[in-house]
Order: C-alpha cells, then structure tokens, then sequence
C-alpha cells in the first residue's frame, strides 16, 4: 500500500468519525430539548441524525474538497 492510499483511508476514516460524532451531539441535544421519547423521539431522532450525518459528509465535500460518496457527481 502506497502513502496516498493510507492517506485516503486515514482522511476517510477521520471524517467519518467527526460527522457521527458531530451529528449524535446535534440530535441528542435536539432531542433532549424538544423531549420526545418513545418510538416517535426514536424515529425523530433516527431522521435528525441522518440529516446531520449526511449534512456534514457534504459540507466535508463542498467546502474542504475531500470526497466521501460523490455527491452531486454522476
């Protein structure tokens, strides 16, 4: 394995990390405030981490350059 492909895997893994990290602390405050519970807060909760996870992977692509899924490309 070449230097540039450990970099890919290490900046792949490092954004990973960060939007699940930032996307369970937005929803989890989110939820926590609005206090939903049950399987209604769980699935309000499941659709805001989704929101947060995919928003940050894109703000990752859009504004640092560095692809995840390709968004937007063909």
């Amino acid at each position: 394995m070449d230097l540039t492909s450990a970099r890919r895997i290490v900046t792949f893994v490092l954004v990973l990390l960060c939007a699940i990290l930032v996307s369970n602390t937005l929803s989890n405050i989110i939820m926590a405030a609005l206090g939903f519970t049950g399987i209604f807060g769980f699935i309000i909760g499941f659709v805001l981490y989704a929101v947060f996870f995919f928003g940050v992977l894109y703000f990752f692509e859009r504004f640092f350059g560095i692809t995840i899924f390709r968004f937007g490309r063909q």
